[in-house]
């Protein structure tokens, strides 16, 4: 698999450096460099690129702030990898989702381990693709891809216990870890990917695994060791679903 990259930095010297380290990358394409974020939104309708090698201190439109403008196309995009020599930008990088932070000055080791995390990132999602045959089990009534820091990670349904919001994050806890994984998203985000015939909101912060319930009470779940509060908001599909039990 082969990427196409754009290479976005105001410093004449930077940018020559991340465009001379893809051009030595087998498997990375050089689409364009730009030295402003404005150039390279103006490149980005002419060229499909998969990858963004992408400074965050430029002036009039920052790294950032085009982030930002790209993750509110409502386009499944390219993917952000910031070189800055600022490392306070590093919670920011995260929160517009971006795949991974170079830290400048950076050498071609680190370089390169950005872009395979890349490579590795597409590979995955090409093979999550759904494929035009005849009527198969739907692989994505089985499990979903998870944002875990700057990884995708693939999660089987039958592994998830229950699902825990906090502030700006989700808990995910699993069979097969008493470590539960973190991600940044919304309990609704993740609620809309579940499928509703195995999954249940139960409480504005829970959402449980139909078949991992072991016992219930009037206002309470027992999943294992956990028990999880029914919210009066959500009890009358509860009850639904018990006196489906009853």
């Amino acid at each position: 698999m082969t990427l196409r990259c754009i290479a976005v930095d105001d410093e004449p010297l930077a940018l020559g450096l991340v465009c001379a380290f893809i051009e030595k990358t087998p498997f990375l394409n050089l689409v364009g460099r730009y030295s402003s974020a404005v150039e390279a939104l103006q490149g980005l309708h002419q060229h499909e690129v998969d990858l963004i090698f992408l400074d965050i201190q430029m002036p009039d439109l920052t790294g950032i702030e085009l982030a930002r403008v790209l993750d509110k196309s409502g386009e499944r995009g390219p993917r952000i990898v910031f070189t800055t020599a600022y490392n306070h930008f590093a919670l920011e990088g995260f929160r517009v989702d971006a795949l991974d932070y170079l830290l400048k000055p950076f050498n071609y080791e680190e370089f390169l381990r950005a872009a395979t995390k890349g490579k590795a990132y597409f590979e995955l999602v090409h093979r999550a693709q759904p494929v035009a045959t005849p009527p198969l089990p739907d692989l994505r009534d089985e499990y979903l891809f998870l944002k875990v820091e700057y990884q995708l990670v693939r999660v089987a349904f039958d592994d998830i216990l229950y699902i825990e919001g906090l502030k700006d994050y989700v808990k995910v806890h699993l069979k097969s870890d008493t470590k539960p994984l973190l991600s940044l998203t919304s309990l609704k985000a993740l609620e809309e990917k579940l499928p509703p015939s195995r999954f249940m909101r139960v409480h504005r912060s829970f959402i449980v695994s139909l078949d991992q319930i072991g016992a219930v009470t009037r206002n309470t779940i027992q999943i294992g060791d956990s028990t999880i509060p029914v919210s009066d908001q959500y009890k009358e599909g509860f009850n639904q679903f018990l006196s489906r039990w009853i």
